[in-house]
């Protein structure tokens, strides 16, 4: 098996205490670190991510083989240059107003980052306002994802996405949450929707590719 096989079979099955120095002898030994990233981390968890959805791993197992992959991410983000070189570009996520559920969104935020993505967490009860403002302050974002729990939230969503469409911004909207279907997403506007975070991943690489 080779270094970057071993790193990939490493992060898949959440050996969070090997990957540092299994990273670390990859880049001992001259392996290009953009490889480890792509081939061994970035593509484990999109084997992690269909797993998932095919009910082969659970969301314990998902979390920890991205919180194994951040790890090793660690190890090479000085070898790797500026962090603009290796993203596939900048997500902006937040549960929308009156929302204070987020481990759904934490978790989503943990794929779509292990899928190569900066993410930029605004947290919950984020206002309309504060979701155009981040907007506003990082405007080469290429993703907004908005979550929400409550069907009570359900409105904000839809008044979020109408305040980013009608501002004009060049950003992909995804929604989710467990109140929201792919029906809602579409009458409300947004470009994708996802049933979970292995999913949400996938639609986030889909909707920048």
């Amino acid at each position: 098996m080779s270094k970057i096989e071993d790193i990939a079979k490493t992060v898949e099955a959440g050996k969070i205490k090997l990957i540092e120095s299994l990273v670390s002898e990859a880049l001992g030994e001259g392996l290009d670190p953009l490889k480890i990233l792509n081939e061994g981390m970035i593509a484990a968890m999109s084997v992690v991510g269909e797993k998932f959805q095919a009910g082969e791993l659970f969301v314990p197992e998902m979390l920890i083989a991205a919180r194994t992959m951040k790890k090793g991410v660690e190890i090479l983000k000085p070898k790797l240059g500026s962090s603009s070189a290796i993203s596939l570009g900048t997500c902006i996520i937040g549960t929308v107003t009156g929302d204070m559920h987020d481990i759904g969104k934490n978790l989503v935020s943990l794929m779509i980052e292990s899928a190569g993505f900066e993410v930029i967490d605004l947290g919950v009860d984020v206002s309309v306002n504060a979701f155009i403002t981040s907007l506003k302050d990082n405007p080469n974002a290429k993703i907004l994802a908005l979550s929400c729990l409550l069907t009570t939230t359900m409105p904000m969503m839809r008044e979020t996405v109408a305040a980013v469409k009608s501002g004009g911004y060049a950003v992909k909207l995804m929604v989710g949450g467990a109140p929201i279907t792919q029906e809602f997403a579409k009458e409300i506007g947004a470009d994708g929707y996802s049933a979970d975070a292995a999913g949400a991943a996938a639609l986030a690489k889909k909707l920048v590719g």
